[in-house]
C-alpha cells in the first residue's frame, strides 16, 4: 500500500526521492508528495496525479527544491479520506515546522483528533496520518525535544505504522519508527535511504539495515542510531543485497509484468538451487520428522494470489504426504473460532510478508498454541520474524501488481514442502521423490517453451478483448489454477471472469454459457481428463467458445475447441505452474488490448497493510 522515501546526505535529494518514489509505484497509489527542508524553510510539495504531476509540480520552481539535501516522500493508497491533494502526505504541524509521512493505521486516530482540538490543534484533513505531526507539535510545546516527542508521540498511536518525520529547526536529522509495515534504512557513503521496501534502494545502494518492531532510529550525517522498544540502544545487521539494481527496471519490455512473466524460468531455478542440495531438500526448516509424523493437520493461511498457492499446496500436501490441509482466507480466520491444537502447523504465504490479513491470522494461529511457517519473497519482512520458520521464494523483485514470478515459485516451495512432509511421514517413496525431482529440473526450461507460445495467445487476446464476461475451468490442483487465471483477467483487464471446479459447471454456470463467452479449459493429461473433457462437450453443446490447454500431443479436443494451446509434458504434480503461465499471459495481451493500465490497476495495491 503506502510507500515511503528519505534521503539525508550531501547530494540534492529531490531526484532521489522521486526515483525512489517512482520504484515503489508498484505498490498502488492516488497521491504522492514530497517533504523537504530547504536553506529558506519547509516545503511541501503534493499531487494526486501519478508521480509525472508531482514532477512537474517540482519542475516549475526553477531548481529551487534542488538545494534540498534531506526530504521524505510518499505514495497514498487512500484509507482515511478521499484522495485529494488535502489528505495527500507528507503532513504537516499547523506551524509547518513538523513533516511526517505514514504507512499504516492509528486505529485511536478519532480519540486523537478530540484531544489534539482540545489544544486548539484541530486537524484540518480527514487522515489519521495528520494527528501524528500535530502530536509531536503539542508536545514539543510542553517542553520536550524533538527526538523525545517522537517517541512519546509513538507511544501514544495505536495500529500498526511505519513513520518518516523531519522538523524545520533540526535540518540535518530523520527520525524513523516501525510498528508493522517495512521500513528499510539505505546505507550509502556519509549519506543515508529510507525505503517501504529494498528495490527502490538498489540502484543507490546494495548495503540496508531493516527496523524491527518498536525501534525508533536517528539518522544525522554523523551516523545512525536505534533504540528498541524499551529505549535501548541496539545495533542491528546490515544485510548485503545481491540482487542488481536491473531487476527494477524494464530492459526493454513494455510493462513489468510482461518482464516478470519471463522472468518465470530464472525465478524457478533460483529458488531450486536455493533449496535443494543434489537430490536432498535443505529447506532449512525447525519443524523436525517426528513432528511431521505427529501433525494431525496443515492449515494454509493467505489472501488473493498467496489464497490460491494454498489451494494447490492443498491437493499437494494431501497427496503426497496424506495431511488433512485447511485453507483458509487470512482476513476471515481470527473470526471464525479456529480449532487448533500443538499438532498443527500454520503455514502463512505472503508474497510481501506485509500482508496485514495475513500477520494477524498467523499471529493467532500462533497465539492458540500452533506450530508456525511463513513462505514468502521478502526477506526481513515482518512475517519472517513471526514464524519460527521462512520458506523464501527466490523470484526477486517483483513490481507488477498482479503476482506472476511470486505465484509460481510459491508453488514451487509449496511441492518442496510436500515432498519432505510425505517422505518424514512415509507416504512418499524415495522413487516417487526422485521422480518429482526429475519433473522439477526440467521445470525451468519447459516453463521457457511455454513463455514462447506467446504469439499464438496474444492472438487469442486480441479476438477477445472486447468479451464482457469469461469462465475458468480445471479440475483438481488445476481448478486453483482457473480461480487463479480468473484473477488475472479481472485485475488487469476489468474483464468479469470466475473460475470453476468443471465438474459444477452443470450446477449453475452452464446458465451463462452463449457463444459471446469464452471458456478457457484447462486439461492436462491426468486422472481427471475425461471428466473435464465430458464437461467441455457440455460446453460445446451450447455454443460456448472454448479455449483449451491441454497436454502436447493429447488430440481429445482437436476439431471442438475452438482454440488450442498445447502445453509441455511434464509431471502430473508440477501441471499447476505449467499451466498458470499461459493464463498470465492471456491476461495481459487481454488489458494490452483494451488500454488498460498493466502494471497499477485500478484500485488495487500490491502490498496490503492494512486489514
Amino acid at each position: 500500500m503506502c510507500g515511503i522515501v528519505g534521503y539525508l546526505g550531501k547530494r540534492e535529494a529531490t531526484p532521489i526521492l522521486l526515483d525512489c518514489l517512482k520504484r515503489l509505484e508498484y505498490r498502488g497509489y492516488d497521491s504522492a508528495g514530497v517533504g523537504l527542508l530547504l536553506p529558506s524553510g519547509p516545503e511541501v510539495h503534493r499531487s494526486t496525479e501519478r508521480l509525472s504531476g508531482l514532477e512537474t509540480k517540482l519542475s516549475r520552481l526553477n531548481g529551487h527544491a534542488l538545494a534540498a539535501r534531506i526530504g521524505i516522500g510518499h505514495t497514498r493508497w487512500a484509507t482515511h479520506g478521499r484522495p485529494t491533494e488535502l489528505n495527500a502526505h507528507p503532513h504537516t504541524s499547523h506551524d509547518g515546522k513538523v513533516i511526517v509521512v505514514h504507512n499504516g493505521i492509528f486505529e485511536n486516530f478519532v480519540e486523537l483528533r478530540s484531544e489534539l482540538s482540545s489544544y486548539g490543534l484541530a486537524p484540518v484533513t480527514q487522515t489519521d496520518t495528520e494527528c501524528f505531526p500535530l502530536l509531536v507539535s503539542l508536545l514539543m510545546r510542553e517542553g520536550y525535544s524533538f527526538e523525545q516527542a517522537f517517541r512519546a508521540a509513538t507511544r501514544r498511536v495505536e495500529g500498526k505504522f511505519a513513520i518518516a518525520c523531519l522538523h524545520a529547526e533540526h535540518p540535518e536529522k530523520m527520525l524513523l519508527a516501525r510498528s508493522g509495515p517495512t521500513l528499510v534504512v539505505g546505507i550509502g557513503e556519509n549519506e543515508y535511504f529510507v525505503a517501504s521496501d529494498v528495490a527502490p534502494l538498489l540502484p543507490h545502494t546494495r548495503d540496508v539495515m531493516f527496523l524491527e518492531d518498536g525501534d525508533v532510529a536517528v539518522l544525522t550525517p554523523d551516523g545512525i542510531s536505534v533504540t528498541d522498544d524499551d529505549e535501548v540502544s541496539v545495533v542491528r545487521p546490515i544485510t548485503r543485497i545481491d540482487l542488481d539494481a536491473s531487476a527494477t527496471e524494464l530492459d526493454g519490455h513494455a510493462h513489468f509484468m510482461h518482464k516478470e512473466i519471463y522472468e518465470q524460468p530464472q525465478a524457478l531455478a533460483r529458488t531450486l538451487v536455493a533449496h535443494l542440495n543434489g537430490d536432498d531438500l535443505k529447506l532449512g526448516l525447525p519443524i523436525t520428522a517426528d513432528f511431521w509424523r505427529r501433525a494431525e493437520r496443515l492449515s494454509i493461511l493467505a489472501c488473493g494470489t498467496s489464497w490460491h498457492a494454498g489451494l494447490v499446496g492443498k491437493f499437494l500436501m494431501e497427496k503426497l504426504a496424506r495431511l488433512p490441509v485447511e485453507v483458509d482466507y487470512a482476513s476471515e480466520y481470527r473470526y471464525r473460532s479456529p480449532i487448533v491444537n500443538d499438532r498443527t502447523l500454520a503455514l502463512a504465504i505472503t508474497q510481501s510478508g506485509e500482508t496485514a490479513d495475513t500477520l494477524g491470522a498467523l499471529a493467532e494461529a500462533s497465539t492458540l498454541g500452533a506450530r508456525t511457517l511463513a513462505l514468502c519473497n521478502a526477506r526481513g519482512s515482518q512475517i519472517t520474524r513471526l514464524a519460527e520458520g521462512t520458506l523464501l521464494t527466490h523470484a526477486g523483485p517483483e513490481i507488477g501488481v498482479a503476482s506472476t514470478k511470486a505465484f509460481t515459485t510459491q508453488v514451487l516451495l509449496l511441492t518442496l514442502l510436500a515432498m519432505e512432509a510425505g517422505l518424514a511421514r512415509g507416504t512418499l517413496t524415495h522413487d516417487a521423490a526422485d521422480e518429482l525431482l526429475a519433473g522439477l529440473r526440467a521445470l525451468p526450461a519447459q516453463v521457457e517453451r511455454v513463455v514462447a507460445l506467446e504469439p499464438q495467445i496474444a492472438e487469442i487476446a486480441a479476438r477477445w478483448a472486447t468479451a464482457h464476461d469469461a469462465l475458468y475451468l480445471g479440475r483438481g490442483p488445476l481448478y486453483p489454477i482457473a480461480l487463479e487465471g480468473a484473477l488475472k483477467l479481472k485485475e488487469i483487464s476489468y474483464i468479469h471472469a470466475e473460475g470453476y471446479p468443471a465438474g459444477e459447471l452443470k450446477h449453475g454456470p452452464i446458465a451463462l454459457i452463449d457463444a459471446r463467452m469464452p471458456v478457457v479449459a484447462l486439461m492436462p493429461k491426468d486422472e481427471h481428463r475425461e471428466r473435464t473433457l465430458s464437461n467441455l462437450q457440455e460446453t460445446i453443446a451450447r455454443e460456448g467458445h472454448v479455449i483449451a490447454f491441454v497436454t502436447k500431443g493429447d488430440t481429445a479436443l482437436e476439431g471442438l475447441a475452438d482454440e488450442l494451446i498445447e502445453l509441455p509434458v511434464t509431471h502430473p504434480a508440477l501441471a499447476p505452474i505449467l499451466f498458470a503461465v499461459p493464463l498470465q499471459l492471456l491476461a495481459y495481451h487481454m488489458a494490452v488490448q483494451r488500454g488498460c493500465d498493466v502494471d497499477r490497476p485500478r484500485n488495487l495495491a500490491k502490498s496490503v497493510t492494512v486489514e
